[in-house]
């Protein structure tokens, strides 16, 4: 019989997904309250994960190179066929109004947006809603990092939970995490919760990370843990009362080597990697 992968004393993994693209997915790991040992034994604890995305569970590059181009390049006929459709109402009357009656005001206001990286949710749910067509006709499929895929079926098989938070909307991550290079592709099934900077807030903000935590009362702060490549998100979720470990993945930019966390930076998702930062950092905290 093979050996459960041991996750340690967490119930939430939360998980980040990629800097650039600000959609995270974290992965928080509750301990139950039986126990304090360091070394997260799996019949002690049961864990929660939330991740951020681009950039700790998928390339940067997937984001930079292939997400917002593709939506720019789509967006000139997309407005053509559907400015004047109901459908299309909610997401134009959501941007500023100098820009909501003039079509061409409007693309250029997007285009604007996205070359200066501004991370409004308006422009978010535009991104998202022109990224369906292309991951549902095959064009588009996010490609996680190869550890990824059997460290959430695992996590989730151990019974853990796994939520994302980016600030990439809610649509957009989960279209990202149902259309994988995965097998099988969908890996959106075993996510337990999604949040975004609508419904949880700015990243770097510690009243975003308390909301979350908020959704699920049930769930004591020092049981999640959170994943990003954002020191300044790690920061933030750690004074929420979460436990928090930055994650350095290939195509990021290096970390900080001030920051006093980033020595204990991750570089590959795995219960022994995690458990052993996050009892690294529990113990120079406690020094």
């Amino acid at each position: 019989m093979a050996t459960q992968p041991d996750f340690g004393r967490f119930d939430v993994l939360l998980l980040d997904i990629v800097r650039v693209f600000e959609s995270r997915v974290v992965f928080a790991c509750i301990p139950q309250p039986s126990s304090v040992s360091l070394l997260f034994p799996a019949d002690a604890y049961r864990a929660t994960f939330t991740r951020h995305a681009e950039g700790t569970v998928c390339p940067i590059s997937f984001v930079k190179d292939v997400l917002f181009p593709y939506a720019l390049n789509v967006l000139p006929e997309f407005l053509a066929e559907q400015w004047d459709e109901p459908s299309f109402a909610g997401y134009r009357n959501a941007f500023p109004d100098e820009y909501r009656n003039d079509r061409s005001a409007f693309e250029a206001h997007v285009r604007d947006l996205v070359a200066r990286d501004v991370k409004a949710p308006y422009l978010k749910a535009l991104q998202g809603h022109l990224w369906t067509k292309g991951y549902e006709s095959g064009v588009l499929k996010a490609p996680l990092f190869p550890d990824v895929p059997p460290f959430i079926t695992n996590a989730h098989a151990a019974g853990k939970k796994i939520m994302i938070y980016s600030s990439g909307s809610v649509p957009a991550q989960k279209l990202l995490f149902a259309h994988t290079t995965a097998q099988p592709p969908d890996m959106s099934v075993l996510i337990s919760d999604w949040f975004d900077t609508v419904n949880a807030g700015p990243k770097t903000d510690v009243a975003s990370y308390t909301t979350i935590l908020s959704h699920h009362p049930d769930i004591s702060p020092a049981r999640w843990i959170f994943l990003s490549d954002n020191l300044n998100e790690v920061d933030a979720a750690r004074q929420s009362g979460m436990h928090s470990i930055p994650a350095v993945r290939p195509g990021n930019a290096p970390l900080p080597s001030h920051h006093p966390l980033s020595e204990f930076a991750v570089s590959e998702f795995t219960p022994a990697s995690i458990a052993q930062a996050a009892a690294a950092i529990a113990a120079k905290t406690l020094a």
